[in-house]
C-alpha cells in the first residue's frame, strides 16, 4: 500500500479526529475502521512517547449531530473535546433520504440544508481544532462552476465561505471541473479519481473480461469527460472513441439547452466490448442514449463507470435499458447515498471507497505526500498484469 513506509517514520500533525455527519455515517464508519486497523499494524517502535498518546484508539469518530426545531432551524453539536486535534469533517451533500420536519410538514435534505449543516459542525468545532479539513465527496455546487451570463457561481462562493471559516483543506472526488480550485487558490483542494476502483470492481464482476485493443475500448458520452476516457484507454492500452452532443440553442428545458443528438467519433466498435465513462449520473437518460447507439453499432458488452450515481428519476430507464441489452453492468461508488433498491439490481456493482478515503486522510495527518494517492497507474498496471496472468491459462 502506498505511503505505508512513510506513516512509520513521521509524526502526525495532530490527534485525529474524524466528524461524520448524518449524511454519511456509514461511510464514515467504514473510513474509521480501515484507520484503525492501519495504526494497529503500524510497526513503530516508539508507541509509548507522549506523542503518540492518542495515535492508537478503539476509533477516531467524534459524535457529532444537527438537531432541528419546530420551525426547520438548528444547531451544530460536536460531544467532546477537539480542542488541539486534526478535524476531519465529512459530508454528503446529495444524501436526500434525511427528512426534517417543518411545522409538522416533512422535507427531505437538500444539498442545501447538508451545507448548512457542515457550516453549524464547522461553527461548533469554535476554532479550537488545530486543523479544519472537510472531505466532500460531491463537491457542493460543483455543476454552477463557470458564469454564463447573469448567474450565481454557487461553487466558488461555497469554497470561499468555508476557507473563511477555517477551512484549511478541502477534500473532494471527480469534482466536475477541478479549476474551481482557483477561487481559494492559497488553500488546500484536491480532487481525487477513482479509476483503480472502477477497473478492480469491473475486473471482480466480470472474471472474464479482455483487456486489449482487440476485444475492449473506452468511450467519453461527451466532450467534458474526455479526459476521464483518454486516461482509462492510455492506462489500459486499448483505442478511445466519444460522443459529442448536438444541442438546441434556441430552446432551453429545465435550465439548460436539450440534446437533439449524440454523434460518434472514433473507430469501428463492432464485437468489442465498451466502457464509458463519466463523473456522473443524474436522470441518466444522456448516458443510456449513449449505451444503446454503442450496442446498436455492434458493440458486444456495455459497462457504465461513474463516480456519483445520483439516479434522480430512479431506476425504471436502467431496468428498461437492462432487459433490453442496451447495458450489461453499471460501476459506481459508495461516495453518495445510494437506495437500498439499487443493490437489488443484477446490473448493480459499487465499487467501495473507504479504504481509498482511510488512506487519504491517515496520509493528510502524517502531513506527507499523497501523490501516489493522486496518481493510481502504478496499481491499475499491477491489477491488469494480475488479471491477465490469471487469463493466460484459461485461454491457451
Amino acid at each position: 500500500m502506498p505511503n505505508i513506509k512513510l506513516m512509520e517514520t513521521a509524526l502526525p500533525i495532530a490527534p485525529l479526529k474524524i466528524a461524520a455527519l448524518d449524511s454519511c455515517k456509514e461511510l464514515g464508519q467504514k473510513v474509521d475502521q480501515y484507520i484503525v486497523q492501519f495504526r494497529q499494524d503500524a510497526l513503530r517502535e516508539s508507541l509509548d512517547s507522549p506523542l503518540f498518546s492518542s495515535y492508537q484508539l478503539d476509533t477516531y469518530l467524534v459524535g457529532c449531530q444537527c438537531p432541528r426545531f419546530g420551525t426547520g432551524e438548528a444547531k451544530g453539536l460536536i460531544h467532546e473535546s477537539i480542542r488541539g486535534k486534526d478535524l476531519f469533517i465529512i459530508v454528503d451533500v446529495c444524501n436526500y433520504s434525511l427528512t426534517y420536519t417543518v411545522n409538522g410538514h416533512k422535507n427531505h435534505m437538500s444539498p442545501d440544508d447538508h451545507y448548512q449543516d457542515l457550516k453549524r459542525i464547522i461553527s461548533a468545532a469554535n476554532g479550537k481544532a488545530h486543523r479544519l479539513n472537510v472531505l466532500m465527496p460531491f463537491l457542493y455546487e460543483s455543476r454552477q462552476h463557470k458564469r454564463t451570463k447573469r448567474e450565481s457561481l454557487d461553487c466558488a462562493l461555497a469554497l470561499q465561505e468555508l476557507t473563511d471559516m477555517g477551512v484549511d483543506n478541502i477534500i473532494t472526488f471527480d469534482a466536475h471541473d477541478p479549476r474551481v480550485q482557483n477561487s481559494i487558490p492559497l488553500h488546500g483542494f484536491d480532487s481525487f479519481n477513482p479509476p483503480y476502483q472502477f477497473i478492480k470492481a469491473l475486473l471482480r464482476a466480470e472474471p472474464n473480461l479482455l483487456v486489449d485493443k482487440d476485444h475492449l475500448m473506452i468511450v467519453s458520452p461527451d466532450e467534458g469527460a474526455m479526459h476521464r476516457a483518454v486516461y482509462f484507454s492510455n492506462v489500459t492500452g486499448v483505442n478511445m472513441g466519444m460522443f459529442y452532443k448536438r444541442r438546441d440553442y434556441s430552446t432551453v428545458v429545465k435550465g439548460k439547452n436539450p440534446i437533439v443528438a449524440h454523434e460518434f467519433l472514433g473507430d469501428d466498435i463492432h464485437g468489442k466490448d465498451v466502457i464509458i465513462v463519466d463523473d456522473m449520473i443524474s436522470s441518466g437518460e444522456s448516458m443510456l442514449d449513449v449505451a444503446k447507439q454503442i450496442k446498436e453499432r455492434g458493440a458486444k458488452r456495455v459497462f457504465v463507470c461513474t463516480t456519483f450515481g445520483l439516479f434522480t428519476e430512479g431506476f425504471g430507464i436502467f431496468d428498461d435499458y437492462y432487459n433490453k441489452g442496451y447495458i450489461d453492468r453499471v460501476i459506481t461508488t459508495n461516495l453518495t447515498y445510494l437506495p437500498p433498491e439499487a443493490y437489488e439490481k443484477p446490473y448493480f456493482v459499487v465499487a467501495d471507497m473507504s479504504k481509498f478515503i482511510a488512506l487519504i486522510i491517515d496520509s493528510l495527518n502524517h502531513d506527507i505526500t499523497i501523490g501516489k494517492v493522486l496518481n493510481p497507474t502504478d496499481k491499475i498496471h499491477g491489477l491488469l498484469a494480475q488479471h491477465n496472468q490469471r487469463l493466460t491459462p484459461s485461454l491457451g
